[in-house]
């Protein structure tokens, strides 16, 4: 199986991005395709762009990134209770080529941060959102206090609540 595993940040030690490569190791025989959204760095979204310089071939390239895999595992970065501006810009460029942003994939939804709330408004937006973009969610978890729940040396998530429903969720792949 292949996965495709991407943080939300453009954080370049994005605990978003560990926490998404974690849980695709979790994945049995799958291949990972492990990116960063900093490789797909775009002028900000405009029609007027769009219109001036046409999609730009990263766009393309990221949502060719999808559709090449078999399962997306993504985790998501919160800004002031949303989305980040790297990956909002990213999408955006992307749903423009097609709004099936995630052409009917199954995709694993996680989020964290440093704080008690793991980045949980951000998870609910894109749960809720996740069926207007074809994404087809196996899971949804939220790790809270990162670093008090991930050993950075070992790149290992220490929660056992949360390797159980992460478990739970594989298991049903």
């Amino acid at each position: 199986m292949k996965a495709l595993a991407f943080g939300t940040s453009n954080s370049r030690s994005s605990i978003n991005k560990k926490l998404a490569f974690y849980a695709a190791q979790k994945i049995n025989d799958s291949d990972i395709s492990l990116i960063d959204i900093n490789d797909f760095e775009m002028p900000i979204f405009s029609v007027e762009r769009e219109k001036e310089f046409g999609i730009p071939e990263l766009a393309h390239d990221f949502y060719n990134a999808i559709g090449d895999t078999d399962i997306v595992v993504m985790s998501f970065a919160e800004h002031n209770g949303s989305y980040t501006s790297a990956y909002k810009n990213l999408f955006d460029w992307v749903s423009r080529i097609d709004m099936k942003v995630f052409q009917n994939k199954p995709v694993l939804m996680l989020s964290t941060s440093p704080g008690q709330g793991g980045a949980q408004s951000v998870l609910a937006s894109a749960q809720e959102s996740a069926p207007y973009f074809s994404a087809k969610v196996v899971g949804a978890l939220s790790l809270p206090s990162f670093f008090d729940n991930f050993d950075l040396d070992q790149g290992v998530v220490t929660n056992e609540e949360f390797n159980r429903n992460l478990s739970a969720v594989i298991s049903n792949l």
